[in-house]
């Protein structure tokens, strides 16, 4: 069981706490950056690159890009893009990857070719899902995109409070053999993309979140592995 973890909505008041852990653990990741976040949690952010943390673009505000015009989606990019640029530039790092991620997964609807032709003609870097089998992700064209989407989400976002939905919940997702959605994370000889969130809501409900799944994970024999990327 090998698997790529990927980190939405960079940045945030426990980014530094989980950059530390994960660098203890030795755990390679993305984060994907939420450009109001990044301008929000500014040193947080500093700390992360200054630690080698490849850092994607996740969008400005954070839209539906369904909902939203082709040309209101390149400002977003284009801002969070800035956003990273002169973040990168401040803490004297190269800036060697350009990862993408959709909001919400949302690739823009009637607008998708044209997103993903903009994201190739301005060199978006592909992350390598080679190696993932499932026969899903080629027949819904995740394959051919240059965004990154994920084969399975942990979805501890939605441990907040009176929603019903708590940290027990997250592990049984984790464990289900057969998921209705996505790929299943102890399958034995998988390649996996894994999605969780640096939210510090659910940290004020969970302590620690990140570390208790990632230990769930490597103590069912998850390998992580480095991040790679394809040119396009």
């Amino acid at each position: 069981m090998r698997a790529l973890l990927t980190i939405d909505d960079f940045s945030s008041k426990n980014t530094p706490a989980i950059v530390d852990y994960l660098e203890k653990n030795k755990v390679p990741f993305i984060f994907f950056a939420w450009g109001q976040n990044v301008e929000r949690y500014h040193e947080e952010a500093l700390y992360a690159v200054k630690k080698g943390i490849i850092i994607g673009n996740h969008s400005y505000t954070h839209p539906q890009f369904s909902s939203i015009s082709f040309e209101e989606g390149v400002k977003e990019i284009e801002k969070c893009e800035e956003v990273l640029n002169n973040l990168y530039s401040e803490a004297g790092v190269e800036r060697k990857y350009r990862p993408f991620r959709f909001p919400y997964g949302d690739k823009g609807g009637a607008n998708k070719e044209k997103l993903q032709e903009y994201l190739a003609k301005q060199g978006f870097d592909k992350v390598d899902d080679t190696d993932i089998k499932y026969e899903w992700w080629k027949e819904q064209g995740l394959a051919a995109d240059i965004d990154t989407f994920w084969t399975f989400d942990f979805a501890e976002y939605n441990i907040r409070p009176n929603s019903g939905f708590t940290i027990d919940d997250v592990f049984k997702r984790m464990h289900e053999e057969n998921p209705v959605n996505g790929g299943a994370l102890l399958k034995p000889d998988s390649y996996n993309m894994l999605l969780l969130h640096a939210h510090d809501e659910t940290e004020e409900m969970e302590p620690l979140y990140y570390q208790r799944f990632i230990e769930d994970c490597l103590a069912n024999g998850v390998e992580f592995v480095a991040p790679r990327f394809i040119r396009r």
